[in-house]
């Protein structure tokens, strides 16, 4: 008898199912999150698991790798993509887990990709890299803000980096203003530095592959984005042509048509929003230094509003950097914004 698994996975605990081929409960229960306890649950029916699917958005990490180091073929649900059946009138982690199983069975389960354990790690340090830059953004705007505020006119970022504690007590009569700019001075300048020790190590750690030397020949992307592009793409040879490539990276539209007329948008958040950041980046750099792509950007422009040319030339440079990538040749402009 084979037996479909499915795991409903929360913070502190877990719904597990497995049904059979014709969709009768086998065993169901509420677990908590604690390896050995699913193991044990499991192993009086490891030899008729065809496969067991999580569902997470977040902690699945221990989850997946646990179980599939006891060679349980694991299943992660693309949680972006699965809709519940509209039928049911009432519906709860129970008949969640049971829906995934389901459509595990069935063959029509929206999966998501199980990023490579030992590289898993290098990626997530990137991202934290990530999330250091926007809390250093967010400290300088706070400092233009209260000069703004309290002056009447501006401080570019450069000017900022150069203030020192004297200058800041010679700017603002009030001690309090002046206090609460040197802590933002001083938050800037710890990322600053915890930012550099983050680059330095992902350089490191990092095996770069071929396609990272070719990458660094698109224009617009530099050390940081072709770093980003590599990890957050994993095997580019996962996706089987550009279009899923750029779409994965959100730089494709989404749009509901029946009968030749539109009903509605589709999930235009369904995707990677590392890679989308980081295309959108790349072509804000391209058009400030490559006089082709800046004409393709300003054709569009003219054609409608700055950000949605801005994600033309970033839809481009998304299948420009697929076949860099897999085919790992040079980036050729000519070809990519002819």
């Amino acid at each position: 008898m084979k037996l479909y698994g499915a795991i409903d996975l929360h913070s502190n605990n877990n719904v597990t199912v497995l049904m059979d081929e014709k969709d009768k409960v086998v065993y169901q229960k509420r677990l908590t999150n604690d390896l050995p306890l699913i193991l044990e649950q499991l192993s009086p029916y490891a030899s008729s698991i065809e496969g067991i699917v999580v569902e997470s958005t977040y902690n699945w990490y221990w989850l997946v790798d646990g179980l599939m180091d006891k060679e349980y073929r694991v299943h992660l649900a693309n949680t972006a993509a699965i809709q519940q059946y509209e039928g049911l009138k009432y519906t709860d982690d129970d008949s969640d887990a049971r829906w995934l199983a389901h459509l595990f069975r069935l063959g029509v389960l929206p999966e998501g990709y199980i990023y490579p354990k030992e590289e898993r790690a290098v990626r997530d340090l990137l991202r934290k890299r990530s999330q250091l830059v926007r809390q250093k953004t967010a400290n300088l705007l706070s400092i233009q803000n209260l000069y703004c505020r309290n002056t009447g006119s501006s401080m570019s970022a450069n000017q900022i980096k150069q203030l020192t504690s004297e200058k800041v007590d010679a700017l603002f009569r009030s001690s309090e203003l002046a206090l609460a700019i040197k802590a933002n001075l001083n938050v800037i300048r710890t990322l600053e530095s915890e930012i550099t020790i983050v680059e330095r190590v992902v350089k490191e750690r990092i095996k770069v592959k071929p396609a990272y030397r070719y990458l660094l020949t698109v224009s617009g992307i530099g050390q940081i984005l072709a770093l980003t592009i590599m990890v957050e793409s994993g095997d580019i040879r996962r996706f089987a042509k550009v279009g899923n490539f750029a779409s994965y990276c959100r730089c494709v539209g989404s749009e509901k048509l029946s009968n030749g007329k539109r009903k509605g948008t589709g999930n235009t958040k369904n995707g990677n929003k590392y890679l989308s950041w980081a295309f959108v980046e790349a072509a804000n750099f391209a058009i400030r230094f490559e006089p082709l792509i800046a004409r393709h950007y300003q054709r569009k422009k003219a054609k409608t509003h700055r950000v949605v040319a801005i994600k033309a030339v970033a839809h481009k440079l998304s299948r420009a950097c697929y076949y860099v990538m897999r085919d790992e040749v040079p980036f050729d402009v000519n070809r990519a914004f002819a």
